[in-house]
């Protein structure tokens, strides 16, 4: 009983299970994208004046982080620099991606490739050159480049046009911070959720409120939902999301990947309380890409056999974190440096020697 004023208000205990929400009856997706942690992979570069992919360099790095535990890959999206990459690197990063992964034994290793264009037309063909290549799943922004004209209409039938006809199932890819400030709310991709092709969404919004309203409605095997950065990995998974896309995969996979076997285990606890070391590394990576691309260098390079410090500068003309701003990261990222060190590998350890020329 609560009383304001001079009134009284009896409150009745809310019985949840009386409560029916309306849920979706679509047919499960034939394609599925797993529940767990996906990385979205830094593009390494060669020591020279033009800066060519190195896919040594890559391939070994590809090992590391599926050794580590990453549940599935994600290539050419914002984090791996896609608009500074050509059609024929970006392919030649996903053969090589799939070549690590067998490798490893991984067979059928999720990977996800973007394949964000301006246009509807563009779309279709990165989604086609990607499916060549090897991909599993295409992860597409909205248009942006008219943002002012990016209506309602023109987001669904971008989306459902490029589904329509992409030969890989399409994720839904939601970063208002690099598309001009279009923010896709839950209705528009509740709608988009019902189309056969497209299989679920990443939300680098940070929105919450948004998880827990497609998971009320759609189930997993309807329409996956993923937070966009592990630092609210946990707030995802309390909302029956699936696990969550994030830089920070590249510098620490086996912490990450351990904050979600946590949760999964049932251990809140002890995932709550990794949660907030997480959070506090991956700080770093909302400084930008030469932050993020540091990190890895500096703590993921070494064990994974990647030790010159240029394979992870930013592509030109975008300039490497000066000195001032690396110690930052170190003490930042470094947090999680030892009990990264501290976690087994998920696949047995071996030299990535093998040449990839040639793919």
């Amino acid at each position: 009983m609560l009383t304001t004023g001079s009134q009284q208000l009896t409150c009745t205990p809310l019985n949840t299970r009386t409560i029916k929400m309306p849920r979706s009856q679509i047919a499960p997706k034939p394609s599925q994208l797993p529940r767990g942690i996906f990385c979205p992979v830094v593009s390494l570069y060669k020591k020279s004046q033009r800066q060519e992919v190195d896919l040594e360099a890559s391939y070994k790095y590809f090992v590391h982080l599926i050794r580590g535990g990453c549940h599935g890959l994600v290539l050419a999206g914002s984090t791996a620099e896609a608009v500074l990459l050509s059609p024929s690197e970006k392919q030649d990063l996903l053969k090589v991606a799939r070549k690590a992964a067998l490798s490893l034994g991984a067979q059928n290793y999720p990977l996800v490739a973007g394949i964000s264009g301006q246009s509807t037309n563009e779309s279709i063909r990165l989604a086609n050159e990607a499916a060549e290549a090897g991909a599993d799943f295409g992860l597409l922004l909205p248009p942006s480049y008219w943002a002012k004209a990016v209506s309602k209409d023109v987001i669904v039938d971008f989306y459902q046009e490029v589904a329509d006809l992409s030969p890989i199932p399409v994720v839904i890819y939601n970063f208002p911070g690099v598309t001009a400030g279009i923010d896709l709310n839950s209705d528009v991709i509740s709608e988009l959720a019902k189309h056969p092709n497209i299989v679920g969404v990443k939300l680098t919004c940070a929105n919450a409120g948004k998880v827990t309203r497609l998971t009320e409605e759609y189930s997993h095997e309807q329409f996956a939902v993923y937070a966009g950065q592990s630092d609210w990995l946990l707030p995802c998974l309390v909302g029956k999301g699936a696990g969550c896309v994030t830089g920070i995969g590249n510098v620490f996979p086996k912490s990450v990947c351990k904050l979600f076997s946590l949760w999964e285990e049932g251990k809140v606890r002890e995932a709550t309380d990794l949660q907030g070391i997480v959070a506090q590394a991956e700080k770093a990576c909302k400084e930008g890409i030469a932050a993020t691309k540091y990190g890895a260098g500096y703590f993921a390079g070494p064990p994974a056999g990647v030790t010159e410090p240029e394979n992870f500068w930013p592509r030109k003309p975008y300039k490497p974190l000066g000195k001032d701003k690396q110690k930052w990261v170190v003490d930042v990222m470094g947090v999680l440096a030892d009990y990264e060190k501290s976690l087994p590998d998920k696949y047995a350890s071996k030299q990535a020697s093998e040449t990839v020329n040639g793919h």
